[in-house]
């Protein structure tokens, strides 16, 4: 009996010694946990990095659409206007329906529009496999830019909400690397099931990992606790929150930001196609640029620390403008590629920055309603991008458009300093 005490003691010792391991003792889940703080911190934790995930399946399907619908109507003949149009509707109704969606969010809560925005993502992406015609192309940029823009005002006031405002910097940058992971897996997956198994067929295998997003949005009662960001009905308007400088100087530096991503992801798969590169090579310049985004979105903390937030912006303008001034004077992908990480390093920190700023700027119960506003800024100018440098590209060649976006990011940096730096 003596030999089987001591090993029952020895075990009891040993999970003893175990359980100080704080590894082991947060895997064991919160009923392990030694306080009410470190159970919170814990749920905390857990919540965001299930929201990281969620962000990062959807947004493969997503980011592969924006090289899949573009390339699928050159395939089938659609000029650089047509295609500007469709890319267009990406963001057509979007920036018209997410102030009032954020207010409606600010209310109802969000996991709702979580489920959604990412069930809309994938039935826009199984109608593409389904109907494969130009026509649908139509239709299905017009839901996948509205799902998006559910699902992104949602999780972005989901993770704000859900962290206190000395973490919330840090938050945000980590789900904007979950994106910028999607923004390269994405096309690149595209790039290359279009050259293995056509256009429709890839549309179905981009769907495929939103399928898990699909069940873990539908899930949220589970693993999403409830944050307090619901408000009664706001009686003020669009112009209350634009009186706020730091939110006003914010919401300019996006959009012009904003316009250099969508001049890339729109025209370099057109400029490549005129080059004669192949879709997967097309998917590894547009992969580039999201390998930047990762990389200076680990470093930016410390750029930020340094310069702050609005110096950060202007220099990254300026840093996006020699990119763009780049572009038409190679046409090997290999050094399409590297002006594309450039582009990157300078576009990249758009996202992270303006989304903490602003919510730290918006007005308790209002956050939706302020991330809603952003995402009209950068709408309106996913709207008007492909259609105007559609039909610049059309009238006078892809040179030009890189070019004058080049213009426009270097005014926007000169803007920047002489200006938003006083707000």
């Amino acid at each position: 009996m003596r030999p089987q005490c001591g090993a029952v003691t020895g075990v009891k010792v040993l999970c003893q010694a175990l359980w100080q391991i704080p590894p082991i003792k947060a895997a064991c889940g919160r009923s392990f946990c030694a306080n009410a703080g470190a159970r919170k911190e814990f749920d905390k934790t857990v919540t965001l990095y299930l929201l990281i995930l969620l962000a990062f399946l959807t947004h493969i399907g997503f980011a592969g659409s924006r090289l899949a619908v573009p390339l699928f109507a050159v395939d089938q003949g659609a000029g650089p206007f047509v295609v500007g149009t469709i890319v267009s509707l990406y963001a057509a109704l979007p920036s018209v329906l997410a102030l009032p969606m954020g207010r409606l969010a600010d209310r109802i809560g969000y996991k709702v529009p979580l489920l959604c925005g990412a069930s809309g993502i994938f039935a826009a992406l199984v109608l593409a496999w389904l109907l494969p015609s130009v026509k649908t192309l139509y239709v299905v940029a017009t839901l996948l830019g509205i799902s998006f823009m559910t699902f992104q005002l949602s999780i972005q006031t989901l993770v704000g909400a859900s962290a206190r405002p000395e973490s919330r910097a840090r938050n945000f940058s980590l789900l904007s690397l979950g994106y910028a992971s999607a923004n390269f897996s994405g096309p690149l997956l595209a790039g290359v099931l279009i050259d293995h198994v056509g256009h429709a067929r890839t549309f179905a295998w981009l769907a495929v990992p939103v399928i898990p997003a699909v069940i873990m949005a539908a899930l949220t009662s589970r693993w999403l606790p409830e944050v307090h960001t619901r408000s009664a009905a706001v009686k003020s308007g669009l112009f209350d929150l634009l009186k706020i400088p730091a939110l006003r100087s914010t919401l300019i530096a996006s959009g012009i930001v904003s316009s250099a991503w969508d001049v890339y992801q729109f025209f370099m798969p057109i400029y490549g196609r005129s080059l004669g590169m192949s879709a997967t090579a097309i998917g590894m310049v547009l992969s580039a640029f999201a390998i930047a985004i990762i990389c200076v979105r680990v470093i930016l903390p410390f750029f930020v620390r340094r310069l702050g937030e609005t110096r950060t912006l202007t220099y990254a303008m300026f840093v996006s403008c020699a990119a763009f001034c780049l572009f038409p004077v190679f046409s090997n992908a290999w050094l399409l590629g590297a002006v594309s990480f450039l582009l990157g390093l300078g576009a990249g920190v758009g996202q992270p920055l303006s989304m903490t700023l602003v919510f730290n700027a918006s007005p308790k119960g209002r956050e939706g309603e302020a991330a809603g506003m952003r995402i009209t800024v950068n709408q309106v100018v996913h709207f008007m991008i492909p259609l105007f440098f559609g039909a610049v590209g059309s009238a006078v060649g892809y040179g030009a458009v890189f070019l004058t976006n080049a213009g426009f990011l270097f005014a926007g940096g000169y803007i920047s300093k002489r200006f938003l730096g006083k707000a």
